[in-house]
């Protein structure tokens, strides 16, 4: 199963894409935009540079769990993992940003 976008509203009312991997995972996590069109730039710029190895940034956080962001060639961050135990499971999850990001479908829950 293919991966996909999914479109939602934070509780503030700014828009948010996540990019679930085909089990339905999270595996990608965006900021807020305070418009559906910037969100909407936000997935495609995912798609565009998700493919790009130099554009993740690996991490590892303050408590120790490793996660990455993904930016854009202008160096702003458009998506942000989930926290990792491992960094084979942060390595993992570019993988699948990698595999699910740039044909998937995009699902607007908020339409």
């Amino acid at each position: 199963m293919a991966g996909k976008f999914v479109i939602g509203k934070r509780s503030n009312g700014d828009f948010q894409f996540n990019l679930k991997a085909g089990n339905g995972q999270v595996i990608l996590a965006s900021q807020g935009y305070a418009d559906k069109g910037g969100c909407r730039n936000g997935i495609d710029s995912v798609q565009r540079n998700a493919a790009d190895d130099a554009r993740y940034e690996r991490k590892v956080s303050s408590n120790g769990k490793w996660f990455f962001n993904l930016v854009a060639g202008n160096g702003q961050v458009v998506g942000t993992s989930e926290m990792y135990e491992s960094e084979s499971g942060r390595d993992n999850g570019i993988e699948s940003v990698k595999a699910n990001a740039p044909g998937a479908t995009i699902v607007d829950e908020t339409a």
